[in-house]
């Protein structure tokens, strides 16, 4: 785990490799400090040399200058290296999802990629910039501070090893007993990201239906599950303070009383045992020890919480995708034909269920095919093998006679345009959303793709034109319009097969139907997959494949559906007798 978020520092190998350096320097002035007093106290104070106590005074001021200089040094390289290791584990992270397969991210959530992204890596940067300097300072001090303590009084300076066996065991306990809560609460982070933004995204549902104290009992009841974990193992890790002042202020007063007797007993001589200004020495790296032993408590405090972090980003990291492409692929999609030869597919995850099944289906090039069925019926799963935002659990997938998967991922998913149930514009002017299909489009080519999906309409009305902003999700156009931008979106890749997966549901009948005529006229020879809940939105297709429970129930033209699958004629019949057509929806 450590060697992988370490593959994470890169460039800001040279400050994390500087903090520790400088702290080192700092160390090293503050640990002489002392013996500089010390010898003031005892051959400048006591023996009334005044030039002694200027010379002391002066290299006093000197370690104490140095000291400062070389811990800003220190502390400005530590800020650098953990801003540069979190900045670069959000960028490895992120561009990892971006290979993700559907299956993936399925398996981790959106809500738990958010919180890593973001709370993971901040605790995980916190501890790094606290092991680069804290973890090193607090060490060397400790080792420092007692070799010198050693060199004054080897007996007083024993008294330290009495109480690091109590420290560690103390310590050792609450770490095994804080790091399985603090993982606990990550998870239920996730949990709460989820409920943040299916509420906010639900917000205009949640308000219709007066659900708001609903929605605030299951904030409540998350935030709640939260307070308690983390009040739980905060209990655990509040003893480690005491703990650390049960040890630290017992070695300082064993070694004040032990070091009194010896200075009454040696008459304040060194060489019969122990000086005012070495008893003074030995107190100040006492408490060098004790700020030692705070940093190493507060350092272990971070590397609790931030472990379970860790944890969870290295899973990101070294997640791979399950739909790579392989060596030697094609580079070219020779046509626009689809083929289906015994497919099955289920979703991972212990599914044991095939959602698809024995599915063989033959579609020429430039073909228009409606697909039909009840909700669950695997329409939207159907089509997503073709450009393989899943692969196939039995059987295989063709597209212009070669398997998808010895195609080019990106050749395969740039010859298919797929606009999806779940229509998803960014903030940014419209010119800016269209171009997500060619980048390079020309202001004539955004003018024929919005001509063909019936969105230059409405667009010529707005003041800017194309340079319209939309806000995030296009929440300041209507459903029908967002539709129709998302179709001129996929329109732009000039794509061999175009799926569209009930993407004209908001749009009324007589729209619809000039998108299904223009795409006749304007491009024939793209392959066109139309899945609608509307029978007239499909009803002229070239063939219309009805699907039930993950099966192909029948396949035909409208008339000869209507004779041979009940299913289709039920369908039709109800939306007929029913009145359910919309004969007059503008969009909005």
């Amino acid at each position: 785990m450590i060697k992988r978020l370490l593959m994470s520092v890169r460039e800001y190998k040279k400050d994390s490799l500087l903090s520790p350096f400088y702290v080192s320097l700092e160390v090293i002035m503050e640990t002489l400090i002392p013996l500089l007093m010390a010898a003031l106290i005892d051959s400048g104070i006591e023996a009334s040399d005044l030039k002694f106590v200027i010379k002391m005074g002066v290299a006093l001021l000197a370690c104490a200058t140095l000291s400062l200089f070389f811990g800003a040094m220190a502390g400005t390289h530590a800020a650098y290296a953990s801003c540069g290791f979190a900045k670069n584990l959000r960028k490895d992270m992120y561009y990892n999802v971006q290979k993700f397969s559907f299956s993936n991210i399925d398996k981790f959530s959106t809500a738990s990629i958010v919180t890593r992204l973001t709370t993971d890596v901040t605790n995980v940067q916190n501890a790094y910039q606290m092991i680069i300097r804290m973890a090193v300072r607090s060490p060397m001090m400790l080792l420092f501070a007692m070799i010198m303590s050693f060199g004054i009084s080897p007996k007083l300076s024993l008294t330290f090893f009495a109480f690091i066996p109590v420290l560690g065991l103390g310590l050792f306990l609450i770490a095994r007993s804080a790091h399985p809560i603090f993982k606990r609460v990550f998870r239920t982070y996730d949990s709460l990201n989820r409920v943040v933004q299916e509420n906010v995204r639900g917000i205009r549902v949640v308000k219709s239906f007066v659900r708001e104290e609903h929605e605030e009992e299951k904030f409540n009841k998350i935030s709640e599950d939260i307070y308690k974990d983390f009040s739980k193992a905060e209990k655990l890790i509040a003893f480690n303070m005491p703990l650390m002042q049960i040890s630290v202020y017992g070695c300082m007063l064993v070694i004040s009383w032990f070091g009194a007797k010896l200075i009454v007993a040696s008459g304040n001589d060194s060489a019969k045992g122990l000086t005012t200004g070495q008893l003074v020495s030995l107190t100040t790296y006492v408490i060098q020890i004790l700020i030692s032993l705070m940093m190493l408590s507060i350092v272990f405090i971070i590397s609790i919480i931030s472990r379970a972090s860790a944890e969870r980003i290295v899973e990101i990291l070294e997640e791979k995708s399950d739909i790579v492409s392989a060596e030697n692929v094609e580079k070219e999609v020779k046509d626009g034909s689809i083929v289906f030869e015994n497919v099955s597919f289920r979703y991972s995850g212990g599914e044991e269920k095939n959602v698809l099944k024995n599915i063989n289906l033959s579609i020429r090039s430039g073909q228009t095919v409606g697909i039909l069925g009840g909700t669950g019926s695997s329409k939207s799963t159907l089509v997503s093998l073709i450009p393989r935002l899943y692969d196939v659990s039995g059987g295989r997938v063709l597209v212009g006679g070669t398997d998808v998967r010895n195609i080019d991922l990106k050749v395969l998913r740039d010859s298919v345009a797929m606009v999806l149930q779940k229509n998803v514009l960014f903030s940014g002017t419209i010119a800016q959303n269209l171009r997500w299909g060619n980048e390079n489009a020309s202001y004539e080519q955004l003018k024929d793709a919005c001509r063909l999906a019936h969105a230059d309409g409405f667009i010529e009305k707005f003041p800017e034109k194309y340079d319209y902003m939309l806000e995030q999700e296009g929440a300041n156009v209507s459903g029908g319009q967002k539709q129709r931008l998302c179709i001129a979106r996929a329109l732009l890749k000039k794509p061999k097969i175009l799926i569209l997966d009930d993407s004209t549901s908001a749009v009324d009948t007589k729209t619809d139907a000039e998108i299904r005529k223009a795409f006749a006229n304007d491009i024939p020879d793209t392959t066109k997959l139309i899945i609608a809940q509307r029978v007239a939105s499909v009803q002229d297709a070239d063939m219309i494949i009805v699907m039930d429970e993950g099966c192909i129930s029948a396949v035909g033209t409208h008339e000869e559906l209507l004779k041979n699958s009940s299913i289709y004629r039920e369908v039709y019949e109800s939306q007929i007798n029913g009145g359910k057509e919309d004969k007059g929806n503008d969009g909005r």
